[in-house]
């Protein structure tokens, strides 16, 4: 058993727990706090979310240990909220609810909207509302609630709060005890020295991502380590090396926005997120961190890429060395079996690589940002298939 000790709705509180106890269980369970509803337990409906250090979060799928010193507020922490008692009075009024289960996690969400959002767009309120399902209502009436209490309160001159309040950027529930009671303070920027990865206000830098599947990988290119180094900081020059990728914007010098563009047979994808690149001139190595989502499918993907470069031929030419983690969630998921996406990576590695190697040596295109070639996973996936019919006739025919 461990020991956790929480504040939940401004109360301090402790609790026995077993490792493997999701903190839902535990507000539910221990405390009697019911109005936190459970759905699918998988992280999928939102019926559990709840604000976990003032950001919305599942709490069916968050380890409560994990959450050791978080300040956690769940519906009953609302009764007396001002924000939640105009959206309680606008869900009635729209009619917003039928049978209520998905209610409460929907008015947690629609709270982190309420502050943040700068004026009722419907679009981002849909996409902020992407994570709570509500079998019942078909959701126009939830979005025009929302939209409702934040165009009063702006009207009323009660301006958005940006980032919510929040002082750190991060994974939900990793930053226990900074979050503010005021809604003066500012997020850290670039020039603040206790936070060497803050970032400007409004912007979101990708968080520390725990992959679900990872695989190593490597490729050679024929330059000294030192230019391959300097090429990976090259984040434009980079993305015009790899099939689909494309810059979309630069918010600071380590950090980059862009899309990935994906063609599946009759079907295309375009994954829209940031990363972060990260650097180490003493050991030629590196990271990219990021996080995407494609609108239409509605899947979504995180994960990380380290290299490092390694002396070859005496230093004339690199074998950059990859390790490749990934998570994808939703219905492009499906493609994304493990051999299978090895194979894809080692395809697309080798034409990252030679596309590398022709700018270093000088016989890449003129064109500064060219414009990208739609990935076509579908052929990859052909070839890939193909080969492993290939080796599989051979292997029956023997030696």
């Amino acid at each position: 058993m461990t020991t956790i000790q929480l504040s939940v709705n401004g109360r301090a509180i402790e609790a026995r727990i077993e490792p493997r106890t999701h903190l839902a269980d535990v507000l539910r369970d221990q405390f009697d706090l019911t109005g936190t509803h459970l759905g699918c337990e998988h992280g999928v409906c939102g019926a559990c979310t709840l604000l976990l250090d003032g950001a919305p979060a599942r709490s069916c799928i968050t380890l409560a240990v994990t959450c050791d010193g978080a300040a956690v507020t769940t519906i009953e922490g609302l009764d007396e909220d001002e924000i939640a008692a105009e959206l309680r009075d606008a869900f009635t009024r729209e009619h917003a609810l039928q049978c209520g289960y998905c209610t409460p996690g929907m008015i947690m969400s629609a709270h982190d909207l309420v502050l943040r959002l700068d004026h009722a767009d419907e679009q981002a309120i849909r996409v902020g509302l992407s994570g709570n399902l509500c079998r019942c209502t078909g959701y126009a009436g939830i979005v025009r609630a929302i939209s409702a209490v934040i165009a009063a309160r702006r009207q009323r001159g009660i301006a958005a709060v940006v980032g919510a309040g929040r002082t750190s950027l991060g994974p939900v529930g990793s930053q226990p005890g900074t979050i503010p009671t005021t809604a003066s303070s500012a997020l850290p920027t670039m020039t603040d020295t206790k936070h060497p990865r803050g970032v400007a206000l409004g912007w979101l830098e990708p968080p520390e991502v725990v992959p679900a599947k990872s695989f190593d990988a490597s490729f050679t290119v024929n330059a000294a380590p030192e230019q391959v180094f300097a090429l990976f900081g090259q984040p434009k020059t980079l993305a015009a090396c790899f099939p689909g990728a494309a810059i979309t914007d630069l918010p600071a010098p380590d950090r980059i926005e862009g899309e990935i563009r994906v063609a599946i047979g009759p079907l295309s994808a375009v994954f829209r997120g940031s990363a972060r690149i990260d650097r180490n001139a003493a050991d030629l190595s590196g990271r990219l961190i990021g996080t995407g989502r494609d609108q239409r499918s509605r899947t979504s993907t995180s994960g990380q890429i380290s290299w490092r470069m390694l002396p070859i031929d005496e230093g004339r030419a690199t074998r950059v060395a990859l390790a490749i983690g990934y998570s994808l969630s939703g219905p492009l998921a499906q493609i994304a079996r493990d051999g299978l996406v090895r194979d894809l990576a080692s395809r697309l590695t080798t034409t990252f690589a030679q596309n590398c190697d022709r700018h270093l040596n000088g016989t890449a295109g003129t064109a500064e940002t060219p414009e990208p070639q739609r990935l076509n996973a579908l052929a990859l996936l052909l070839d890939v298939a193909r080969n492993r019919l290939t080796g599989f006739a051979r292997r029956m025919r023997g030696p």
